[in-house]
């Protein structure tokens, strides 16, 4: 046998178990993309090359004259492979490209990708009977028997190749896959050129340097499957680097079929001086010097591994314990996810609770929490603390499942958390405070200003007023003057209202729902809407009120729910542009009252919505920013409490909706 023979024989085995090895790690990763499901078909149109090639090639060895029913198999392993291979090649790379981001148009993808799989079902189906039928199958350089418009094809979805791998290198996020993607364009510049040169070119090579070109084509995609190894197995490429169980166990397997294959090559070499039995028992029995140093260089890899998932967690733990000092469980929850999920390189990363109390912190629903202890351990880190089960963690893999190494480290996290996230109660607990004193400290300050205000400016107001409402009575008084005398009076009138809605704001509440009165929530809603009829018909607005049948004896004060529902009325008709409508309802839900005002505003801006129940802060050019918060302290003295919506249809119009206590229901 000549020696490109033998190199064709060692590249074809190569090729075939390479092929194989990627087979069974994308079926082993089992990823839910596109992507891995086209990678898998594309090995395996190579696995039909390279294996009908390799038994093509023993065939011819081992037989004078090979039996026409593997001769014919043969064929038809190569040429099904050989149809796919084009189609399968540029379908890949675009599923890459989208994985990417660079591929925004996804109908010419169909357009282009179906005339490409329709030419290589259309050869397949035309050209694969009748080369079955033929004997003089060109086994070296298969392509050649199946025409010249498979050449084409080809040689078109290895130059659109190229053009990919180029877009890939200039966007590729890191050196390796730069490099990687830069070597794979030479690979496709080289491969298009050994297509034009043995298929396509218009003069005839000899037959040597036919063998040797056609050899070395067939070999070519064998480097960048093994390159592809290496960028998995040090870069994480495809993220299936971190299934480093799966490529031990694929990669030792593979290892061991390929130094038996060695051992029947070698038995089959030294026949003649050795039987093969004992050439394969010696051969068997070498390895076992090999035991204690690969258990050595085991040892030490696994150690190593170990130790690098532990030094991450602890940078993550000291980065989750340094969030957790914000004070901030919502916001902790969200990095907490986002490191774990960037950290351990994770298809994405839930963190819920089975407190209820913490319900912001997405918790379980309420068959979760029954069926917690039934949780998968596949993907569900479970949160104890002293024993109980507090939480879980549900992180999911890029691919079937997670490594050895991995799955400690976020056990291990998890054992953590549970003490961060109780640092994290604390500090909110204690900004919490902190906050209320402040709050508190401010309100006295307010209030003490209010009743310097009060004592300096209520009793000249009176007075003021007093004056001009006697002028008012003069009838000699010029109308001239009595419109700018009406008009100071309204002025003071109106002085006067601000100057009670600070007085009221800066009152100590009562909280925790301790406040004593009760009241008929039906009737203070019709008094508050006929004293405030007249206001709306002087602003164009019409105020309708809804009530109940029956009474609504709601626990809080006549006076409290007169200034709750007056000051919620009078926002609605403010913001309530002329012809516009303000809609009052009252009803009893269960062991609540509920009072609704609805307006046909123009709504309130997202950025704002924050702040609307903030005191002082107005968008009106003559408010003070109290009357919604006069609502929520004295909603929050009766243990109330106020919801809104904005905008309730059409873009525009807000909904205030608080809800009371009925008497006798209130804690």
């Amino acid at each position: 046998m000549g020696s490109l023979v033998y190199v064709r024989l060692i590249g074809y085995t190569a090729g075939t178990l390479l092929q194989l090895f990627w087979m069974v790690v994308i079926l082993g990763y089992r990823r839910q993309r596109n992507f891995e499901r086209v990678f898998f078909f594309l090995c395996l149109a190579l696995f039909l090359f390279y294996g009908g090639s390799l038994l093509a090639l023993n065939s011819q060895i081992y037989y004078p004259q090979p039996p026409a029913p593997l001769h014919e198999f043969a064929i038809a392993i190569i040429s099904t492979g050989l149809c796919m291979l084009p189609a399968l090649l540029l379908h890949l790379h675009m599923e890459y490209a989208e994985t990417r981001g660079l591929l925004k148009v996804k109908a010419w993808k169909r357009g282009v990708l179906f005339l490409f799989y329709a030419a290589g079902l259309h050869l397949a189906v035309h050209r694969i009977p009748s080369l079955l039928q033929d004997s003089n199958f060109n086994f070296l350089a298969p392509g050649s028997s199946l025409g010249e418009g498979f050449a084409i094809v080809l040689a078109l979805a290895l130059a659109w190749c190229g053009g990919w791998e180029r877009r890939f290198a200039g966007t590729a996020p890191d050196k390796p896959q730069r490099y990687f993607h830069g070597a794979l364009l030479l690979f496709f510049v080289g491969a298009f050129l050994a297509v034009d040169g043995l298929h396509l070119a218009p003069f005839r090579m000899d037959a040597r340097t036919t063998e040797e070109l056609a050899t070395a084509f067939s070999l070519l995609p064998i480097l960048p499957f093994t390159a592809l190894i290496y960028l998995v197995w040090r870069h994480n490429f495809l993220q299936i680097g971190r299934q480093k169980n799966l490529l031990y166990a694929v990669s030792a397997t593979f290892l061991a079929l390929l130094y038996l294959s060695l051992v029947r090559r070698v038995g089959t070499w030294l026949e003649p001086l050795l039987p093969p039995e004992a050439s394969a028992s010696i051969l068997l029995f070498v390895l076992v010097i090999f035991i204690e140093p690969l258990q050595r260089a085991l040892g030490r890899r696994l150690q190593e591994t170990a130790q690098r998932a532990m030094d991450r967690v602890q940078r993550l733990t000291a980065e989750i314990q340094q969030e957790a000092r914000q004070g901030n469980l919502e916001s902790l929850r969200c990095f907490i996810e986002r490191r774990t999920k960037e950290e351990f390189e994770l298809a994405s990363a839930q963190l819920r609770f089975l407190d209820q109390s913490n319900a912001v912190l997405r918790p379980f629903s309420e068959e979760e929490r029954r069926g917690a202890v039934r949780l998968s351990p596949e993907d569900h880190f479970p949160l104890r603390r002293g024993g109980q089960l507090v939480g879980v963690l549900h992180a999911e893999p890029h691919g079937a499942g997670f490594s050895g190494e991995t799955r400690a480290a976020l056990e291990f996290l998890c054992e953590q958390l549970p003490g961060a996230l109780d640092l994290c109660r604390l500090i909110e607990e204690k900004l919490r405070l902190e906050r209320e004193l402040a709050e508190r400290e401010r309100l006295a300050l307010v209030g003490q200003m209010a009743a310097s205000i009060s004592h300096n400016l209520k009793n000249p107001l009176g007075s003021m007023k007093t004056i001009l409402q006697v002028q008012m009575e003069n009838p000699e008084l010029p109308e001239s003057v009595r419109g700018e005398t009406k008009m100071m009076l309204d002025e003071i009138g109106r002085l006067s209202t601000k100057l009670n809605q600070l007085l009221q704001f800066s009152r100590p509440a009562v909280r925790g729902g301790s406040a004593i009165g009760s009241c008929d929530a039906r009737v203070v809603v019709e008094e508050v809407a006929g004293v405030l009829s007249h206001e709306a018909e002087r602003r164009g607005v019409s105020l309708r009120t809804k009530v109940s049948e029956g009474g609504a004896k709601v626990a809080a004060s006549a006076e409290a729910l007169n200034d709750i529902v007056s000051n919620v009325i009078v926002n609605a008709l403010e913001a309530t542009p002329r012809g516009g409508q303000v809609q009052v309802t009252a009803a009893s839900h269960g062991d609540h009252c509920v009072l609704a005002v609805e307006d046909d505003g123009p709504g309130i801006p997202a950025a704002l919505r924050e702040k609307v129940l903030q005191p002082f802060f107005t968008t009106k050019p003559r408010g003070t920013g109290l009357g919604l918060a006069i609502v929520a302290r004295r909603v929050a003295e009766f243990g109330g409490k106020v919801d809104w919506e904005s905008p309730v249809r059409d873009g525009h119009g807000t909904r205030f909706q608080v809800t009371l206590p009925l008497e006798g229901v209130r804690k």
